[in-house]
């Protein structure tokens, strides 16, 4: 790791860059003040180098829903670490896999424990402490479960943040208690609620009794959101009429519609699709939802999300390229420039003149991470 300030000029020397336009150049990438100040002919620039000769130079990684972090905090069954720990990993992970900015998936619902409003506050908390020893960009994706109607003020307190979260509108309870869910999720939600599972199911029944409260706060939380400039999305929709009253209220990005009629009507109507990238690299669903490469083939995936597997979104580049599905200025799209426009951060995600100098320096023989570089900055190396 360099221990350099984002001020100090370096030039990354050598390698086969992926431009806009141009697929891959040789060029030296001239960094300075955080962003990508110059690209010039191989050999043309003069000063603090790093020479990366034979490696892909690639824009960082943009993941736009991840919540592997959950694994960090809770590894095991009601078994919780400290969350500096939890996070400080995390954010290494992070940029061992090439990710440069990294939305958490931190879930505010109705129940205790590890998705409470309580712990996703002391997740933030803990994540602006931090802020100066991390290594990547951290922001927040909020995942609102619809049924959270006392956690409504604090959610809508996080859209005035410096750094604008997300907000996901997440019903797992609606199917929870229609008795949908497997009894292995079941008991799962009832693990990360620190609760048995009959004490768990009390307590859904309870929350179940607000149901007719749910439609008007969605619309209200909505309003709010986008009042104040907050990129919206709907999760796990199950029907292209559910998709249509969220994109009604703002809401422009459909993240893991759960079918093809869904699917089909997002893509229709021109939303931001959001799939998973550990379904790319594992060649299907783990739920047994859509398969994603069969969407990107279809033209109906526009962001692939690292989800719950950190290494999956540069994975899932490199295996759409080589079982011939996009090229890689295609495939990397979806995992930089993409999620980076589809969430309002338009200063990453291409290499370009005046963008942030977040990159990621390829090896060509293991195609895996060699070198990551966050606004100028390099945090990462392997050695």
């Amino acid at each position: 790791m360099d221990d350099a300030g984002p001020q100090q000029e370096l030039i990354v020397r050598g390698g086969l860059c992926l431009l806009p336009g141009e697929g891959l150049v040789s060029a030296d990438v001239v960094c300075a003040g955080g962003e990508i100040v110059a690209l010039r002919t191989l050999g043309a620039a003069s000063g603090r180098a790093i020479d990366v000769h034979g490696c892909l130079v690639l824009p960082g990684i943009v993941d736009i829903h991840g919540d592997a972090f959950e694994r960090q905090i809770m590894p095991r069954p009601k078994t919780v670490f400290p969350l500096e720990i939890a996070m400080l990993e995390t954010d290494r992970q992070l940029a061992a896999n090439g990710i440069t900015t990294a939305y958490h998936g931190i879930t505010v619902s109705w129940e205790p424990g590890l998705r409470s409003l309580g712990q996703a506050l002391k997740i933030i908390e803990v994540l602006d402490r931090l802020e100066e020893r991390l290594l990547v960009d951290h922001r927040i994706h909020i995942r609102w479960e619809t049924f959270a109607l006392d956690e409504m003020a604090d959610v809508q307190a996080l859209f005035s943040r410096t750094k604008k979260p997300l907000l996901a509108f997440n019903d797992h309870t609606t199917p929870t208690l229609a008795g949908s869910r497997s009894e292995i999720k079941l008991r799962g939600s009832a693990e990360r609620a620190m609760l048995d599972v009959s004490a768990y199911n009390e307590l859904l029944q309870r929350i179940g009794q607000r149901q007719d409260a749910v439609p008007g706060a969605i619309q209200a939380i909505a309003s709010v959101a986008a009042s104040q400039g907050i990129a919206m999305l709907s999760h796990d929709d199950m029907t292209p009429d559910k998709r249509l009253a969220y994109r009604a209220l703002g809401a422009a990005i459909a993240e893991f519609p759960m079918n093809q009629l869904t699917l089909a009507a997002s893509a229709e109507a021109g939303d931001v699709i959001v799939l998973g990238a550990p379904n790319v690299v594992r060649g299907g669903s783990h739920n047994g939802a859509i398969g994603a490469e069969d969407a990107i083939r279809g033209g109906r995936c526009t962001v692939l999300a690292s989800d719950y597997y950190y290494p999956a979104q540069l994975r899932a580049a490199f295996a759409l390229e080589e079982r011939g599905v996009l090229g890689l200025d295609e495939a990397w799209a979806l995992i930089s420039a993409a999620p980076a426009m589809a969430s309002g951060l338009l200063d990453r995600g291409r290499i370009e003149v005046g963008r942030r100098a977040d990159l990621v320096v390829i090896s060509p023989t293991h195609r895996m991470p060699v070198m990551t570089i966050v606004a100028g900055r390099p945090v990462y190396r392997a050695h």
